[in-house]
């Protein structure tokens, strides 16, 4: 269950830190409405290099699909070479 609380608690923010976890970030609102959410710097440092290689991947296929697939053996050799 997601840990939500009003930024107003924040004026005990050593509280609401203690609630942070890797696993378990904490979800602040203003006005009744999602507005921040506190990670722990590890999730967030994984959140990062993720999106990173997604962008990659895809920048990978839309390459592909433009000017064609390379063969297992033409990597290879160009690896290698």
């Amino acid at each position: 269950m997601p840990t939500i609380k009003p930024v107003s608690e924040l004026r005990n923010y050593n509280n609401v830190l203690r609630e942070v976890t890797a696993d378990k970030p904490v979800f602040l609102t203003k006005n009744g409405h999602g507005r921040f959410a506190i990670v722990d710097i590890r999730a967030y440092e994984r959140l990062r290099a993720e999106l990173e290689l997604m962008s990659a991947l895809a920048e990978g296929e839309e390459s592909a699909r433009k000017h064609g697939w390379v063969s297992m053996d033409s990597a290879m050799e160009e690896l290698e070479g």
